[in-house]
């Protein structure tokens, strides 16, 4: 398969499941910022629901912290972001030409550590959407639970842009 393959049509019913091979396709994080694993239940322009697994060979634990490895919040964000861009980019026909980008994180909370072994389920809802020729936006609400505890939420606001949007013209080295 090569990275321009088809993403899988969702069902009838508007639910799919996503592995990392689709996940790929989707997303242009790669290792070591991809954040999920795996996507257990997506409904188109509404939910989705993804897993991260964390392992000890996750690099941020080398620093944070040495003999208490604990997964830094920040990147707890930043894969309810990217559930939410898996989410949304579903939608996007050139989304090989787009690139999703944070516009604003509200309420955040952390509520537990999250450490190796853990496996993060993060559940992304979106509460707006907005595409008009040129643009696409959507705020998201998302939270991450460790088997059935909620360890972290936040808002999410993100927008839809060109990937080439912000290199230079070429003619700089």
């Amino acid at each position: 398969m090569t990275e321009n393959s088809p993403v899988p049509e969702p069902s009838p019913g508007g639910k799919t499941a996503l592995d990392i091979h689709d996940i790929l396709k989707i997303l242009p994080h790669r290792y070591p910022l991809l954040l999920i694993d795996r996507v257990l239940d997506l409904k188109r322009k509404e939910r989705i629901v993804a897993i991260k697994n964390v392992t000890i060979n996750e690099p941020f634990f080398v620093g944070h912290f040495p003999g208490l490895p604990i997964m830094p919040g920040v990147l707890i964000v930043e894969a309810i972001a990217q559930a939410g861009g898996a989410l949304l980019l579903t939608e996007v026909e050139d989304r090989h030409d787009k690139v999703m980008v944070f516009t604003g994180i509200e309420r955040a909370k952390f509520r537990r550590p999250v450490s190796p072994g853990d496996q993060l389920r993060l559940e992304v809802e979106v509460k707006g959407w907005r595409a008009v020729p040129g643009m696409t936006a959507a705020k998201m609400q998302g939270y991450a639970y460790v088997g059935e505890k909620r360890v972290a939420e936040a808002i999410v606001s993100c927008q839809l842009i060109d990937s080439s949007r912000g290199r230079g013209s070429g003619g700089e080295e």
